[in-house]
């Protein structure tokens, strides 16, 4: 048992530790992004199916709250939160359209759209993205090794080298705290003392 247990812990250490050296820059470059279109006064949306709703719930809790810092809120919404909203639109329209409708409504320029899908696949997700790329959106992927396809349709996309959804979902968290910390840290550094 014991040997399974670490087994897991060195398989997640290894995923995260080969993720994050293949996207180290990019880790930096959403981070100021992200601190800029707050800057401008635009928001963070993000979403996500299963796991990957709570992922978007917990990371824009994070920033309407707070992370590590104590600082004003910051404007983040996850779209997949409001059930009256997604069941009329799976209702009335179809299941694959409850996050592209929503962007459409709410989603402005100078928006940041963070997308999230362990399998790359789903539909609801990929006709956000589409939407963003209309909407002329920077759009962020979280996304396993099996989503290239909806990868080449994001601004920044982090795919996660594995195939194994636990790994990719311990990674896309890890990453969302990282993106939190960084833009903590980009707003609201205190001035060094000379």
């Amino acid at each position: 048992m014991k040997d399974k247990i670490l087994k897991e812990f060195k398989e997640s250490i290894a995923v995260k530790e080969k993720f994050i050296r293949e996207h180290l820059d990019m880790v930096v470059e959403v981070s100021k992004a992200i601190a800029s279109a707050f800057n401008e006064g635009n928001k963070l949306i993000l979403f996500g199916n299963g796991g990957s709703s709570s992922d978007a719930s917990h990371i824009a809790a994070e920033f309407v709250n707070r992370f590590k810092r104590e600082r004003p809120g910051l404007p983040a919404i996850a779209l997949n939160t409001d059930m009256a909203v997604i069941t009329s639109i799976a209702n009335d329209y179809d299941y694959s359209e409850i996050f592209s409708r929503q962007l459409k409504s709410l989603a402005v320029e100078g928006d940041i759209v963070v997308a999230i899908t362990t399998s790359g696949h789903s539909p609801n997700v990929l006709k956000a993205i589409e939407v963003a790329k209309k909407k002329k959106l920077k759009s962020v992927l979280f996304t396993g090794s099996k989503g290239e396809k909806l990868a080449s349709k994001s601004t920044f996309p982090f795919v996660v080298p594995s195939d194994n959804t636990p790994r990719i979902q311990e990674a896309h968290i890890t990453l969302g705290h990282v993106l939190c910390l960084m833009v903590e840290e980009i707003l609201f550094e205190e001035p060094r003392k000379k």
